[in-house]
């Protein structure tokens, strides 16, 4: 085992000043990526688009934990995709790559001797293959249908070795053939939602119609009730709001725990038409959770009557910031 040899502690300042010149040459390098991309970004873009089969997507080292995520992240965004390690493609898992599939290839040098097996399977099976690399002369280039070529930038290793500023080019490479074939796709958040039924993704496009209070639960008074009897209504359901409907049942006004104080001085003399907002915020139920909280942190309320085309301006239910924050989206 290597010894490690240790220096003197660094400076806490000095070292806070290192990250952020290894992040800065990072960002520097994105910037040329993103002024490097040309038409065969496109023609790749197409290309995934046409496939009746899977992008198969590979990679050696660090370049291949970077293609788990690539492919991770064209399934998650409705392009079927895996990963296939050229290692283990090289003793029995070339079956994984079939005519009618795409193999992207990420390899920083383009020479990298553990893709030729997979490289060379593909060029059999006559399947189309898009290559990203650093170097236009390298091998791996050559033999690509499509070329992808990462700007010559330095590592961010102090010995310009560890893969550090090249996997971050390839990553974000990688985050736009993704998203550039999603939009094209026209694909949605309804879409992903079927992709991500679970954890923090699953939670914002959770539809608030699967949140909302119904019914009985609904802080609703009308418009001629008295303030004794609105506070009653609000104190009880909790929501530190109520509703104001009019006699057909439609939403015309919401009373806060802000209203109520503008008021103080003839709360009790009036009715809930006299204290009410016009025109309250409303959602439809159709909408996501995500949505949801950002139109309440952008009007700076905390509850939100529910409303759908059908109802015609009834109320269908309430949610309340509460609702979000027990999801962990708030």
């Amino acid at each position: 085992m290597v010894p490690l040899v240790r220096k003197a502690p660094l400076e806490a300042d000095s070292t806070l000043d290192y990250a952020r010149s290894v992040i800065r040459a990072e960002a520097s390098a994105l910037s040329q990526l993103a002024m490097a991309v040309d038409e065969n970004f496109v023609d790749a873009v197409d290309r995934i688009l046409a496939i009746r089969g899977r992008v198969v997507v590979t990679g050696m080292g660090k370049s291949g934990h970077v293609g788990r995520k690539i492919a991770a992240t064209l399934a998650a965004t409705g392009t079927p995709a895996i990963f296939v390690h050229p290692a283990e493609a090289a003793h029995g898992d070339l079956g994984m790559l079939v005519r009618g599939d795409l193999l992207l290839v990420l390899s920083n040098s383009g020479r990298t001797a553990e893709l030729q097996a997979i490289v060379a399977h593909a060029q059999r099976l006559r399947v189309e293959i898009v290559a990203i690399a650093s170097r236009g002369d390298s091998a791996l280039m050559r033999q690509a249908d499509v070329q992808l070529l990462l700007p010559a930038v330095r590592e961010a290793c102090p010995a310009n070795i560890a893969p550090t500023t090249s996997t971050v080019l390839m990553m974000a490479l990688g985050d736009a053939l993704a998203i550039a074939a999603m939009r094209v796709r026209g694909y949605s958040s309804a879409g992903l939602k079927i992709l991500h039924p679970g954890g923090q993704i699953g939670a914002r496009l959770r539809a608030v119609a699967t949140l909302m209070h119904m019914g009985e639960s609904m802080p609703l008074v009308s418009s001629g009730d008295p303030m004794r009897e609105v506070i009653v209504t609000m104190t009880g359901k909790s929501f530190g709001i109520a509703g104001v409907v009019d006699d057909g049942g439609r939403l015309v006004g919401v009373i806060t725990d802000g209203d109520l104080r503008r008021h103080a001085d003839s709360l009790m003399e009036g009715v809930a038409a006299d204290v009410m907002t016009q025109h309250p915020v409303t959602i439809d139920a159709s909408a996501t959770a995500e949505e949801a909280v950002a139109l309440m942190k952008e009007h700076r309320i905390t509850s939100l009557f529910v409303g759908t085309q059908e109802s015609h301006g009834r109320p269908v239910g309430i949610v309340h910031v509460h609702d979000f924050l027990r999801l962990g989206i708030a």
